[in-house]
């Protein structure tokens, strides 16, 4: 039995985490903690076995776990998933990997050191229509993939406005950090992980009071990433914007095809020709009647700590999402591209 520590039961632990973990019988959930003790009561309702703490370090320092679930804020993030690497349990974190470079690099550093297993949430690698265009690029259909879109847009949607995620410290920023993690990583993966190398983009502030609460981050970024394998991808996320309605869309541009997903209208698309004539195809593919996809997500990081997969998601990778969303932030504010390392 894969005794597991969760770090943070707020609305996505209870809502994301907790019920696939409720699905997988190699699953115990023996410790829980969160600096709410309203939370802690509610958890205390629902896994009544479970023993609670509000402060993780305790926590790591008392039991003996297999693994921790990070759902905290952003900040927190590289701080438990270091104490907890060190203390030589496995980790699984949700996204973002952390708010800058230096501490996703540090998670990195922990995990090589302890030889345990480091996994970042990129639940919608899980989705049915990824794994299939994973394949259908996989088997050379789509030929090389040289130029990418995507986007996650919102005409009004603010979360938590007041709370962690509009509080820079802590989340690190806006839709960028918020939004992006999720669909720039499932533009990145279906174009095989290159390696970024250059980084423009501008954010903007138009829907923000700061006289009612607290918002100092951005409720638009717009970017272009270049990458070592002359491949390039543009990107756009918002809170907030004066635009028809809300949209998320991965596009890509292939030699031989080209596709797009968009996951709010549940349309997937592969554009191509065939003798001489442009053709559609529209996989019958359901996104939405399937295993959750965080469930999908944390049944594959078990499977690698058990010996059973190997990890389809890489310290790495998070170090060079953190490096895009660091230089993109930087670009913005100093108004020119950024050369990354």
């Amino acid at each position: 039995m894969i005794k597991v520590g969760i770090i943070g039961a707020g609305k996505m632990c209870q809502g994301g985490h907790l019920p696939a973990y409720d699905k997988i019988d190699e699953c115990q959930i023996v410790a829980i903690c969160d600096i709410s003790s309203e939370r802690l009561d509610q958890m205390k309702q629902r896994y009544p076995n479970a023993r609670l703490y509000d402060d993780f370090k305790v926590m790591l320092d008392t039991e003996e776990l297999d693994m921790v679930d990070i759902c905290t804020p952003n900040n927190i993030h590289s701080i438990a998933a270091v104490y907890a690497l060190n203390k030589g349990v496995h980790v699984i974190c949700e996204k973002p990997d952390a708010i800058n470079v230096a501490e996703a690099e540090r998670m990195k550093a922990a995990a090589e050191a302890s030889g345990k297993t480091l996994m970042v949430i990129r639940n919608n690698r899980y989705r049915p229509t990824t794994k299939f265009l994973k394949k259908f690029i996989a088997d050379g259909k789509m030929g090389k993939i040289y130029a990418g879109r995507c986007g996650w847009i919102r005409r009004r949607g603010i979360p938590g406005w007041g709370g962690w995620f509009t509080d820079k410290t802590q989340s690190g920023g806006g839709p960028l950090i918020d939004l992006g993690v999720h669909i720039i990583d499932l533009a990145m993966y279906l174009m095989g992980n290159a390696k970024p190398v250059t980084v423009s983009g501008s954010t903007y502030s138009k829907f923000v009071n700061t006289s009612q609460s607290k918002c100092d981050v951005e409720d638009l970024a717009m970017g272009f990433i270049r990458f070592d394998n002359g491949a390039c991808l543009q990107i756009e996320f918002s809170w907030a914007s004066n635009i028809p309605s809300d949209q998320m869309f991965v596009e890509l541009r292939g030699e031989k095809a080209g596709s797009r997903m968009s996951g709010l209208d549940r349309k997937f698309e592969i554009f191509t020709e065939e003798y001489g004539t442009n053709v559609n195809i529209n996989p019958c593919i359901d996104d939405y009647n399937c295993m959750p996809h965080h469930e999908a997500n944390i049944r594959h990081f078990i499977d690698v700590i058990t010996g059973k997969a190997e990890p389809d998601f890489t310290p790495e990778q998070g170090v060079n999402m953190v490096k895009i969303l660091e230089a993109l932030y930087k670009s913005a504010e100093l108004g020119h591209e950024i050369v990354l390392d």
